[in-house]
């Protein structure tokens, strides 16, 4: 007799998971949102958690949510990683700029070359700002080839997904927003049009609207913060990069800001990737057949 064991989305329950896993129980986990949602009565408690729960996997009603396997989980973990790092020198930069910045040097990139590094070390400062100099700067220098190695073992994943591959045809996508796209995604056919990708990926307007009123917050921010953190980066590359997108973003930016026109150009590249990931094209082919291919009955959208 099998046995199906149904919990609510958690982000510390790996341990939990495997063990099930070992008992030979399935796991649904659900969306903590909508179980609370379901839920008629304010009073909460854990048995009260555990009744409910079990009532919905009894009359079928449970909202069971789509889970990645072992193999995306520690893909991703490789993902995270790198992108950790790269925040953490960043960081480190920014510090050391600042002490620059403090000894009267303003140098810009031009700091982490030879000319500029030398000058940093040659400030006389105080012991403690000296250590803080120092150690910085070792830090610094461990984590360059760190995130080198880790950029290296994005690129040898990507050769071996012809999704990925696919998506880096894209001009401004690189290996790691391809792959993280692929990983956390997980497979297109989950989405049935390009809005559903914005809001999964919390690239869409809060709303709270009632009768004629009509409220529109900022993005919800929902799903990866690091995919969206890496198509708002890509998309300003793909600007850059493309005529027509650079004068989508340049009428988007005089008005309504920049920022928003970041988020509008990011949302634009997402739809993109996902149509292309759905239907097998590279980015000449978007080119040629154009977003909106395949609606005029035919196999590719062409006569």
């Amino acid at each position: 007799m099998k046995v199906r064991v149904g919990m609510e989305a958690s982000g510390h329950a790996r341990w939990f998971e495997r063990l099930l896993a070992e008992l030979n129980f399935e796991l649904w986990i659900g969306d903590a949102a909508e179980i609370r949602a379901k839920r008629v009565r304010k009073h909460k408690t854990d048995r009260q958690d555990a009744q409910h729960i079990l009532g919905l996997l009894l009359e079928n009603r449970f909202p069971r949510i789509w889970v990645p396997n072992a193999e995306n989980r520690d893909l991703r973990q490789l993902l995270w990683h790198r992108h950790r790092m790269v925040q953490a020198r960043t960081r480190i930069m920014n510090q050391l700029q600042a002490v620059a910045l403090n000894e009267g040097l303003r140098c810009k990139k031009r700091l982490w070359r030879e000319q500029g590094r030398g000058q940093l070390e040659s400030f006389r400062l105080a012991p403690w700002a000296s250590r803080r100099r120092q150690d910085l700067l070792k830090l610094l220098d461990g984590l360059d080839p760190m995130i080198v190695e880790l950029s290296q073992a994005i690129e040898q994943e990507v050769e071996k997904s012809p999704e990925a591959q696919r998506l880096r045809t894209h001009p401004g996508v690189g290996p790691l927003t391809a792959m993280a796209f692929v990983l956390i995604l997980g497979k297109p056919d989950r989405f049935q049009c390009g809005k559903q990708i914005a809001a999964y990926l919390g690239l869409v307007l809060l709303e709270d609207s009632s009768g004629n009123r009509r409220r529109l917050g900022h993005i919800t921010k929902q799903g990866s913060s690091m995919l969206r953190f890496l198509l708002v980066e890509a998309a300003q590359v793909t600007v850059r990069s493309l005529p027509e997108w650079r004068s989508k973003y340049f009428h988007l930016m005089m008005r309504r800001g920049r920022q928003i026109a970041k988020v509008a150009m990011a949302r634009r590249l997402a739809i993109g990737l996902y149509w292309m990931w759905r239907k097998k094209w590279d980015y000449e082919q978007v080119v040629k057949f154009g977003s909106h291919a395949g609606q005029l009955g035919t196999g590719d959208g062409v006569q």
